[in-house]
């Protein structure tokens, strides 16, 4: 397929995406009309352009010049350029107004724009304000294809490179000239190997000093995206940034000072690992959620606990629950001591502390927020308590900032209000998220954190619950009482078996925790297609799509997700000449698919009834409701009841979800979970993995493969070291 470059005139535009500049337009090029596609960002009628790209022949729309690079050529004849200022490109400039500019100018026109615009005064209806305003709207459009068109020649997106302009403005390619490491220090979305590659191809610096310091902010990064460190030791942050920058250690050690003093760094001493380096974010982020409990947290009177015994015993009588004395103390030290935790295990009875505070704060005449990370913890607050809970994101409003980078409006500026905020599933809560949270708290409001600190910790940096639960610094309750009730249920016995050390309890008659013994990866695979199919819906009439989650440790080998997807939608969502079906890579999407957000999108509009609003988070789950090849979207219903419709560019971010990792689906509750137990990393066969997965389950848990393996996972309590700082600042 040859490589073609066309000039033309832009004669009509069909369709344009104003998120990523996808085009396709019409152009007349040597007395011909030709059909291009790609990304062509703010492109308009009567514009002469040069494109770079090849002929395709597309099945439903004939042959068309397919774009890989585009470049806007500025008119030179009067008529060209009065075309050009009719498209309506220019803010402030319409048709009629074109006309007098350019009889007033002719091909001079776009110099007196650019160079000289208080000319344009002179042209009745345009004031001095106005025709600056025409100026800078023309070199806001001839900026932005400089960026696109000088970052195109490294391999940047036009998508990218549109994100780059916005952030950095009108002078971002001579910004980007002086320090090429701009573009992942400030733009969202490009990372420090991009950028890494555009300055080496413009300056060839291996040890330039942006470099070094970029390399430093990047592998502490890094390591909070991956591993959820907040900081870094010097020695490992001075091992991991030589390494990968291919550098002596004493260039990276000579860089630290710079970055201190731009506080961009934070330096302070550990008593076990020595001098350590924080990202500002995270040092402010901990800073803030330490003052802002100190600040919330108070020391109740007798009377005021004594007052509540009343709204007590009426909510008693209202649930037909008698709290115990432990329950009872709980409840009244979340309403009276400003910042409480309450954590324990299933079946501890958390939620009936939650509905009797829910029931005394009413009788009180105070207002409350019920709030949790994901949709899907949510939901099950809000069927657990009778009441709306809202996801953390959604409580306080994402709104978007220059450059497209999320924040919330809900802020110290802008608090939430009201008198409490209950927060449950607080082990999911990252140290970002924490500072968001508190931040929006007002002074004098109650804050109620609900967890359980044993299950996985979160997926962002930080380890939030633990760190506020170690440090002794608020109120902590631990429950430890299993109510009877609880107690008949095996999944709650053995989930505390497995977190106390002991080996859980199998196949007991009419129970509702199984092992089935399989010994080999397929064996396990086939076991657990049968039974999501055959076996679970017969027997205990379970839908296999929304009663069933397969949950398991790892992503690959035979008996991770990629694997058990496809063998469970193969079983039960087969191909059907009715069902339309995508290929995304090697994911073969289909009407009727079980499937999950793996990232957030903010953008995303989702329509449910009457309501509106955007965000998709990761981890939210769905069905594809169908695939629409013509207008190339997919609509998914998820979970709670919103509908969204996405772009074949958005479904990148869409995985099947028969099965999930343990990770993904903590925070959830499922009628039955189904998990594969098979030896693979040591660090993904621990007791606190096993633990999260068995609690996901409401009525069933069926464990299918080795007996050693459940036995291993038992026995390894080790986790994987977070470097977190929040528990030394609130201590």
């Amino acid at each position: 397929m040859s490589t073609e470059i066309l000039e033309g005139t832009v004669e009509h535009i069909t369709y344009q995406n104003q998120n990523n500049g996808y085009t396709v337009c019409d152009i007349s090029s040597d007395n011909a009309l030709i059909c291009a596609v790609g990304c062509m960002p703010s492109l308009a009628c009567g514009e002469q352009v040069r494109l770079t790209g090849s002929w395709v022949n597309n099945p439903s729309y004939g042959e068309q010049f397919s774009v890989t690079m585009f470049e806007r050529l500025m008119p030179k004849e009067a008529g060209a350029i009065l075309l050009y200022l009719s498209s309506g490109i220019i803010k402030g400039v319409g048709e009629a107004t074109a006309r007098k500019i350019v009889d007033e100018f002719g091909s001079d026109t776009l110099k007196v724009i650019e160079s000289d615009p208080v000319k344009l005064s002179k042209i009745k209806g345009i004031t001095k304000d106005k025709a600056y305003a025409i100026q800078a709207s023309y070199i806001e459009k001839r900026t932005v294809q400089n960026t696109i068109m000088f970052l195109q020649n490294y391999g940047v997106s036009v998508e990218m490179a549109m994100r780059a302009h916005t952030t950095l403005g009108n002078n971002a390619v001579n910004e980007i000239k002086q320090n090429p490491y701009i573009l992942c220090d400030k733009v969202h979305g490009i990372g420090f190997e991009s950028a890494d590659k555009i300055a080496m191809a413009m300056l060839g610096e291996t040890t330039a000093p942006d470099r070094i310091k970029s390399g430093i902010r990047h592998v502490l990064s890094t390591v909070a995206i991956a591993m959820g460190h907040t900081y870094l030791p010097e020695t490992q942050l001075t091992e991991y940034t030589a390494g990968l920058l291919n550098v002596d250690e004493e260039l990276v050690i000579n860089q630290y000072t710079a970055l201190l003093l731009e506080k961009e760094l934070y330096a302070f001493e550990s008593y076990d690992e020595g001098k350590c380096f924080q990202l500002s974010m995270y040092y402010n982020a901990e800073k803030q959620i330490s003052k802002k409990l100190a600040a919330l947290k108070k020391e109740p009177l007798e009377e005021e606990l004594a007052s509540l015994d009343a709204h007590i015993r009426n909510s008693e009588k209202k649930s037909g629950i008698i709290l115990s004395e432990e329950q009872k103390y709980a409840v009244k030290r979340a309403i009276y001591g400003g910042v409480t935790v309450i954590t324990g295990g299933p079946g501890t009875g958390k939620t009936t502390i939650i509905r009797t505070i829910i029931h005394c704060l009413e009788a009180k005449g105070l207002s409350y927020c019920l709030a949790a990370p994901t949709g899907r913890a949510a939901k099950r607050m809000s069927d657990a308590c009778l009441c709306e809970a809202k996801t953390l994101h959604r409580l306080l409003e994402i709104e978007y900032s220059k450059g497209d980078v999320p924040y919330f409006s809900h802020d110290e500026n802008n608090p939430l209000d009201t008198d409490f905020l209950i927060v449950d599933e607080v082990s999911m809560v990252d140290t970002l998220l924490m500072n968001s949270l508190t931040k929006a708290l007002a002074p004098g409001t109650g804050l109620i954190l609900l967890g359980d600190a044993d299950q996985l910790p979160s997926v962002g940096a930080g380890s939030v619950l633990k760190d506020i639960i170690q440090s002794e610094a608020v109120e902590t309750l631990h429950l430890t009482y299993i109510y009877r009730q609880a107690a008949e249920s095996m999944i709650v016995t053995n989930a505390h078996r497995i977190n106390n050390g002991e080996m859980p309890t199998y196949n007991k008659s009419d129970n509702d925790f199984f092992l089935v013994v399989r010994q080999n990866a397929q064996a396990i695979t086939d076991t657990i297609t049968d039974l999501c199919k055959n076996r679970l819906p017969r027997k205990y009439n379970f839908n296999p799509l929304t009663d069933i989650q397969v949950v398991t440790p790892v992503k690959k080998s035979l008996i991770g997700t990629f694997a058990l997807n496809a063998s469970l939608q193969e079983a039960l969502n087969p191909p059907d000449k009715n069902k339309s079906e995508l290929r995304m890579a090697d994911i073969i999407f289909r009407e009727g698919d079980k499937v999950m957000q793996t990232e957030n999108d903010y953008n995303l509009e989702w329509t449910k009834g009457s309501e509106t609003g955007s965000g998709i988070f990761n981890g939210d789950m769905g069905i594809i409701e169908s695939i629409n090849k013509f207008h190339k979207a997919v609509k998914i219903r998820f979970d709670d009841g919103r509908e969204a419709s996405y772009t074949y560019d958005q479904m990148t971010h869409i995985t099947l979800a028969y099965a999930v990792t343990v990770h993904k689906s903590q925070g959830s509750e499922f009628e039955c979970v189904v998990m594969p137990v098979y030896k693979c990393a040591p660090q993904l066969m621990t007791r606190n993995l096993f633990y999260t997965a068995v609690t996901r389950a409401k009525t069933l848990v069926v464990l299918v493969g080795m007996m050693e393996a459940c036995e291993e996972m038992v026995r390894n309590n080790s986790e994987r070291k977070r470097y977190s700082a929040l528990c030394d600042k609130l201590a």
